[in-house]
């Protein structure tokens, strides 16, 4: 009898702690939101969706490129720069093309990168760290489980869900000497490389955006 596969999230899980995950996942944002190229922004945002993917999140395409398509739709309604071409009588400039997909392909690559640094079982120090913790937790369960809220039972998808993160706050609870969570992980030098590994091409990616942006000055001036 064949062996079913295991969740592709599982190694993850298995070798890094969600404390390593998350830090990993600030230190990308970073990386993420200095970056002055578009471009190479993109590319980033390819590396989380991948990123996430491995993590197990199920990403669906349509909807992401309907949210950038809508962003970049409402940029375009105050046009500024260089034209480009008309629709009718409405411009489609340079600048408001690239700023509308500037601003939509950061907010996408936070989402994936959200989804793939944020584990149920995070635990953050301090009264501010578990409110924080809690709530990330509560936004992976939503996001999980957001396909069961339908237009036909909108009220009792929300409510089996809420009731389903009560339930769970038990559950979670951290037994003494266990401050991992429920989860239970080891960290492992091919976990860490891979993390790494993850963060440097990010920061690579970042400073040649840097790169192309010195570049281009030299070009205009």
């Amino acid at each position: 009898m064949k062996t079913p596969a295991a969740p592709r999230g599982s190694a993850w899980d298995k070798n890094l702690p969600s404390n390593d995950l998350f830090l990993a996942g600030l230190l990308m944002t970073a990386a993420f939101l200095v970056n002055p190229s578009t471009l190479v922004r993109c590319v980033q945002f390819l590396i989380f969706w991948w990123y996430a993917w491995l993590r197990g999140k199920k990403n669906r395409p349509l909807i992401t490129l309907s949210v950038i398509g809508g962003i970049v739709f409402f940029n375009l309604l105050v046009p500024y720069g260089k034209v480009l071409g008309t629709v009718g009588i409405f411009p489609i400039t340079q600048g408001a093309l690239l700023g509308g997909l500037h601003k939509a392909i950061t907010l996408e690559g936070l989402i994936m990168l959200s989804q793939a640094s944020i584990r149920a079982d995070l635990r953050l120090p301090g009264f501010f760290g578990s409110l924080l913790g809690e709530s990330f937790r509560i936004f992976e369960k939503i996001s999980q489980n957001k396909a069961r809220i339908t237009r036909k039972h909108i009220i009792e998808g929300i409510d089996h869900l809420l009731l389903e993160l009560s339930a769970e706050q038990d559950v979670l609870a951290e037994p003494p000497g266990s401050p991992e969570g429920y989860i239970k992980t080891t960290r492992t030098l091919a976990g860490m490389l891979c993390l790494g590994g993850a963060i440097a091409l990010v920061w690579g990616l970042t400073f040649l955006g840097f790169w192309f942006r010195l570049l281009a000055k030299i070009g205009d001036g």
